[in-house]
């Protein structure tokens, strides 16, 4: 089940030259169910000097929260793969192939789109391994993702030969996981788009997930 997004930018300058600003003020404008029974719901918040209004569509289903009864530090970090789908705004951890938990994720402001190049602010999609982790970031914990790896560097060179991207154009870099500020697990639970590309969680949850992962541990993003 696909999640739809749409982003309406009321101010088309930002603050920060380009970092992304942390959103404040967020009011739900509205929110109700459709006819396929996903949760709609409008959000307003302010990004540095952008108002930006988000229209967020997350399929009801999908059973976040879930956790099964292990012990982290008797599982083999070998065995564990992450699993992300933007979709449902979700990321889940398999132990030898059985689900162990399941986590509410948020994205970038346009979740349906595969990243491109830097600055789209989009995740990138496909097979990736953990490559450091960071237990001082300044979103609680970081893991550093493979990207780019080289199904994304042949990706990128394509779309610059067909003109999609412009010539001038960088692959970027430095996306992962991680959590959000003090106070902003809201913005996970409403499901804002608020990240560069990167995915989010709960603080709590990204606790969790970095004593489960490793460097090496396999990650999959879908859309």
């Amino acid at each position: 089940m696909l999640g739809i997004f749409c982003a309406v930018w009321v101010c088309a300058q930002q603050a920060n030259n380009g970092a992304t600003a942390i959103p404040k003020d967020v009011k739900v404008l509205d929110e109700y169910s459709d006819h396929k029974g996903n949760i709609v719901r409008i959000i307003q918040y302010r990004e540095g000097l952008m108002k930006v209004t988000q229209t967020i569509i997350i399929p009801k289903t999908v059973a976040v929260g879930f956790a099964a009864p292990v012990n982290p530090d008797t599982l083999n970090k070998d065995s564990i793969t992450v699993m992300v789908d933007k979709s449902d705004y979700c990321l889940q951890v398999f132990y030898k192939s059985r689900v162990i938990r399941s986590y509410r994720a948020v994205f970038g402001p346009r979740p349906q789109e595969n990243k491109c190049m830097e600055g789209d602010r989009c995740t990138p999609e496909g097979w990736f391994k953990i490559t450091n982790k960071n237990a001082k970031s300044h979103y609680n914990k970081f893991m550093g993702l493979s990207y780019p790896n080289d199904s994304a560097i042949a990706r990128f060179n394509r779309l610059k030969a067909q003109h999609i991207i412009p010539a001038t154009a960088k692959i970027g870099g430095s996306v992962g996981i991680h959590g959000i500020w003090p106070g902003g697990d809201n913005m996970i639970e409403l499901g804002v788009g608020w990240t560069d590309g990167c995915v989010a969680l709960k603080n709590k949850d990204i606790e969790e997930l970095y004593g489960f992962v490793g460097v090496g541990t396999r990650v999959f993003i879908r859309k």
